[in-house]
């Protein structure tokens, strides 16, 4: 993969356009407009909304597939509405801000272990939490070697990667 990207970036990137390219690949919110801001902050709000009228059956998707059925959910139909809205809002963030890696991963775990488990409280907590969690990132990206400014995908992911390897060794020595 890293070939065919090289060679794409190579081959199709005209003048400097390739730094842009680079950005988004390692994630920023520097170059967002406010137009951009306000697909994101539109997009957010009515998936959110969604996802927030979905709480008890995601909580009832917990209790794995025959539980959720035994609470009258119709557990393939809930799979794709959910997978559907989460690749909806995942697309419209990441077309803005690039990859932004480990903010979903770690922050919705370390608060479960934290005690935040239905999600009538987990989802809103989780987002209000990541979103802290990105503008400490961004804080620390524009300013770790300033003048210039590390993209904030690097920051989450130096970050995040530890947490996110802990996590699973975690849950590999409980089973």
């Amino acid at each position: 993969m890293a070939l065919s990207l090289s060679l794409l970036l190579f081959v199709g990137a005209d003048g400097d356009s390739y730094r842009e390219v680079i950005d988004w690949l390692m994630g920023s919110v520097s170059g967002a407009t406010w137009s951009q801001a306000l697909l994101s902050a539109l997009t957010t709000t009515i998936v959110a909304g969604a996802l927030m009228g979905s709480a008890r059956t995601l909580d009832a998707l917990m209790l794995g597939e025959a539980g959720a059925q035994a609470l009258g959910i119709t557990v393939d139909r809930a799979r794709w509405t959910l997978f559907t809205a989460a690749a909806l809002l995942t697309a419209v963030l990441v077309s803005v801000s690039g990859a932004v890696g480990f903010v979903g991963l770690v922050i919705p775990h370390l608060l479960r272990l934290l005690g935040f488990s239905r999600h009538g409280v987990l989802l809103p907590l989780a987002a209000a939490t990541g979103a802290v969690y990105l503008l400490w990132a961004d804080t620390l990206a524009r300013n770790v070697i300033a003048p210039q400014e590390l993209p904030v995908g690097i920051v989450t992911a130096a970050l995040g990667a530890p947490v996110f390897a802990w996590l699973l060794a975690r849950r590999r020595s409980a089973s």
